[in-house]
């Protein structure tokens, strides 16, 4: 991961600014475009470290052992081919709020790319569209929100979702209508899939696990980093098509989607 540049006053980057950069290799800028915000919006904390605890329990318990025994069981390869599916059937919900932020060329350009790894890539197994230099991007409506004005929302933790804004907890519901999983009316197939999407999720964060457990404040840590995260992924969507050039951006919250949840209607 990249080092961050050092403070103002020419001092080595603190501890904070050390796990960021491991997290998400270097400081992300502020959504004004300047220099990453060390203050985060959180009125709410007392009661976001109480979901945030419970939420470390479930991991601890359940996500984190199931996530590690499926890196042990499924090879490399298998995993990679599970990734690339669930990334692909993401395809419709970034498009759509690609369209809705007004970048017609990047809907154009993940449109390509999920037609190509749909065929070419056998539903999505495979990636040609990355060898073919096409960017892969995750769009979400929370960042469309953000796009649209809605810069600034207090932070809140949800039960088994973890990190959100209320910005990015009303982008929700916009995109629980365009997830290609939850049309699956069969609870018996749509389930599992969910759990492999939250299982595979999972097993790309255990390389990060000793830095959250080191963390002198990993609530802290877990909240600024993500909120500067967010906010980076939404100036990004403001900057002109060659300004975001082709770096790939798949970094997103827990969808809804991945939530295994029966379908009661039924």
């Amino acid at each position: 991961p990249a080092t961050p540049p050092a403070a103002d006053n020419g001092t080595a980057p603190t501890g904070a600014e050390d796990d960021f950069a491991a997290l998400y290799g270097g400081p992300a800028p502020s959504a004004d475009g300047g220099e990453p915000s060390t203050s985060a919006y959180d009125p709410w904390e007392g009661f976001n470290r109480r979901v945030h605890a419970f939420n470390n329990v479930v991991d601890r318990a359940v996500a984190r052992p199931l996530a590690t025994a499926y890196t042990h069981v499924v090879p490399r390869f298998a995993r990679t081919g599970v990734t690339n599916f669930f990334s692909n059937l993401r395809a419709p919900v970034t498009i759509t709020n690609q369209l809705l932020q007004g970048r017609p060329g990047d809907a154009w350009d993940s449109l390509g790319r999920f037609v190509m790894n749909s065929t070419l890539g056998i539903g999505g197994l495979f990636d040609p569209a990355s060898r073919a230099l096409v960017p892969r991007r995750s769009e979400d409506f929370g960042q469309t929100l953000g796009a649209w004005g809605w810069r600034s929302s207090r932070y809140v933790e949800l039960p088994f979702f973890g990190p959100r804004t209320v910005r990015d907890v009303f982008g929700l519901a916009g995109d629980i209508p365009l997830s290609p999983i939850r049309t699956i009316e069969e609870d018996k197939v749509r389930i599992p899939l969910q759990g492999l999407q939250l299982v595979d999720m999972r097993s790309q964060l255990l390389a990060l696990d000793d830095i959250r457990d080191n963390a002198v404040d990993e609530y802290a840590l877990t909240r600024d980093a993500w909120l500067q995260r967010r906010n980076y992924q939404i100036q990004n969507d403001l900057r002109g098509r060659h300004a975001r050039g082709k770096d790939a951006d798949d970094t997103a919250p827990i969808p809804v989607d991945a939530m295994p949840m029966p379908d009661w209607g039924n």
